[in-house]
């Protein structure tokens, strides 16, 4: 086990040793053991490479790769443990891994290192370990998505006011409310495929700058290590974050998403709204009054929106004024990431959990509604009778003002009244008053009418059933 003050793995250019603090304040192995299965994967497929460009032997390769497979359990039952000594002198995990091979398996492996630098190793290392990390957050989003569906389907017949500006707009079924939460999470799926496409290039051999000075094939390399292309610039492939910018700012819209949802069933939740109450599981009292059922947990996640979005502005800042290739500078880059792929996992699990496991006040919803919800219809029936619409329009609304000023409901105004505004209006128009019948009124491809609702959720099941990727 390598211990603390041992010769810099760089150290040949320099006389003096490095201030004590400067090596604290440069270490990043806290943060990047993250990596730590990766690099091993990577240096694994290196030492095959190295192998195959006549640099290593038959004997060399059995050697270093047994060592590496060795010292990957070994770490992991260290860290696991707590027995892990995190000796800041290394610097990373990258030279951490290095030194400790060469400890287990003596000189051989100080030839792990050859014709490459920690320059692309690292992008290698990160991309790998994004590759992942992707996989792994599109799913947890599938599990929402499919939560949603099934709320969705048990409310295909309810009905809810729809808002703008937070006012009564129309009538909605409630199934068609949900739907809109999933269709705004297959964007975010999609725009992580998206960029799961862009990281999916291998930096490897690109060297600290030059590329490398050994005949490594690349493809092949690539092949070995799960990825579908290289990087065609070593310059470009060193310098580059793009797939961890990409992947916080796609991180950052889904937590958006998240907390706009966490904000409608804040309000539902409330004892004005009355729509909806979340399970005690996802729910906090208060140290003080005793009746008190709070949200916390959809609070939190509208909370931790503000970090994700942080962790977008801390890697573009690190990032803009930065000159070609690799500044330390980039070092940042891990921190914001993995603080980025933990909130969002955990997001998305609470989320999912409330969503599953929340009651709709059905009852409550269609209580509150204010039939002036209805005047869009009364507009529409006028339209299709001849009126111009932007008549129709002025019609219906005079109609809402003398309900409000006699305080009498749109559906119980005297037959006189509607016919002063236009003869079209009569007693007979006892079907635009119900809210089903409203809205199946708008049952083209889009709508919240019960055929349309029905067709949208088969297409979400057929999205969750093909991997949520179409």
């Amino acid at each position: 086990m390598s211990g603390k003050g041992n010769k810099s793995m760089w150290g040949g250019r320099f006389s003096d040793k490095p201030d004590e603090f400067m090596v604290e304040f440069g270490a990043s192995l806290d943060v990047d053991i993250e990596l730590l299965d990766v690099d091993i994967q990577g240096s694994i497929a290196w030492v095959a490479a190295l192998e195959q460009a006549g640099i290593l032997n038959d004997e060399e390769v059995k050697i270093l790769t047994a060592g590496l497979e060795d010292l990957s359990e070994t770490l992991k039952i260290e860290l696991e443990e707590g027995t892990f000594i995190f000796d800041h002198s290394l610097e990373d995990v990258h030279m951490t891994v290095e030194s400790r091979l060469i400890d287990h398996i003596g000189d051989v492996g100080a030839k792990l290192h050859t014709g490459r630098s920690r320059n692309d190793q690292v992008a290698t290392d990160e991309r790998l370990y994004l590759l992942g990390a992707i996989d792994s957050i599109k799913a947890y989003i599938r599990k929402l998505q499919q939560a949603i569906v099934n709320q969705a389907e048990q409310h295909i017949d309810d009905i809810v006011p729809a808002y703008t500006h937070l006012q009564q707009a129309q009538p909605v079924r409630l199934g068609h409310y949900l739907m809109a939460w999933f269709h705004m999470l297959q964007r975010d799926i999609e725009r992580l495929k998206d960029t799961r496409k862009r990281t999916d290039k291998m930096p490897l051999g690109s060297g600290a700058v030059a590329g490398s000075g050994f005949a490594i094939d690349r493809k092949l390399l690539a092949q070995k290590l799960g990825f579908s292309d290289i990087t065609e610039n070593s310059i470009d492939a060193t310098s580059d974050r793009d797939y961890i910018i990409e992947t916080i700012s796609a991180s950052s819209i889904l937590m958006m998403h998240l907390s706009r949802m966490c904000e409608d069933l804040i309000i539902w939740s409330s004892a004005e709204f009355g729509f909806a109450e979340l399970s005690e599981r996802y729910s906090t009292g208060s140290s003080m009054m005793p009746q008190k059922k709070n949200p916390d947990s959809l609070e939190l996640v509208r909370g931790k929106t503000g970090r994700v979005y942080g962790n977008l502005m801390a890697i573009l800042t690190v990032m803009k004024g930065l000159p070609f290739s690799y500044g330390k500078d980039m070092q940042e880059d891990k921190e914001p990431l993995f603080d980025t792929l933990k909130t969002v996992t955990g997001c998305l699990r609470v989320m999912t959990g409330v969503i599953e496991e929340i009651v709709f006040k059905t009852e409550r919803m269609e209580a509150v509604f204010d039939d002036s919800v209805f005047a869009t219809d009364i507009a529409d029936f006028l339209t299709k009778k001849g009126i111009p619409f932007r008549k129709s329009h002025e019609i219906a609304g005079k109609l809402v003002k003398w309900s409000k000023e006699h305080g009498k409901p749109l559906k119980h105004i005297p037959t006189e009244v509607l016919k002063k505004h236009s003869e079209l209006l009569n007693e007979h128009m006892v079907n635009i008053f119900d809210f089903k019948k409203s809205t199946d009124r708008r049952s083209l491809a889009g709508g919240t009418g019960k055929a349309s609702l029905q067709e949208q959720i088969e297409h979400a099941k057929k999205i969750l059933l093909q991997g949520g990727d179409v």
